[in-house]
Order: structure tokens, then sequence, then C-alpha cells
């Protein structure tokens, strides 16, 4: 009973280690504040924040002109077919 206590104590600690370790990825949006903030020095005041609000506003832009396309695109498709391809087309 002792030996399986103390083999529990000594990997438990390896355990809730590894889970905490594991390598977070940055959120897509945090990727592109700081990528947005880089292009935006030397701006400040309004014309800065009219910058940022242009950078960080092209996205949705973007996503909304390739939905447009994927639809085009998809045209004819239906179902389980229509999904995948939309799918992968979006990804693109």
């Amino acid at each position: 009973m002792r030996k399986i206590a103390a083999a529990i104590m000594l990997t438990l600690p390896l355990c809730i280690g590894s889970a905490f370790a594991e390598e977070k990825k940055p959120h897509p949006q945090h990727a592109r504040m700081a990528e947005c903030n880089k292009d935006a020095t030397g701006k400040t005041g309004d014309e800065r924040k009219a910058f940022m609000k242009t950078c960080l506003g092209d996205k949705k832009a973007a996503q909304q002109d390739k939905m447009k396309t994927c639809n085009k695109d998809a045209e004819g498709k239906t179902g389980d077919d229509r999904k995948k391809f939309m799918s992968e087309c979006l990804k693109k």
C-alpha cells in the first residue's frame, strides 16, 4: 500500500505539470493586433485610431469577399458536397 501511495505521489506532479506545459497558440486576433501595432509605429492620436480601425477591420471585409466568391463557385452543389466544398474554400 505504501509503495502504491509513493508511486502516485511521485507521478502526480509530472502529470499535473505536463497538462500546464502544453504550448498555447496565440489567438489569430492577437497576432493581427500585434502586426497592426507594429505598422502603426509613429502614428499618434486620431491618426493612429483611424489606422488601427482600418487595419483591424480589413479582415472582416476580406472574409465577406471570400464568402461571396466561394458561394458563387459552389453553385449547383448541395448537402454534404456543398458543406465540404465551402469548408475547404473558406480555409484557403
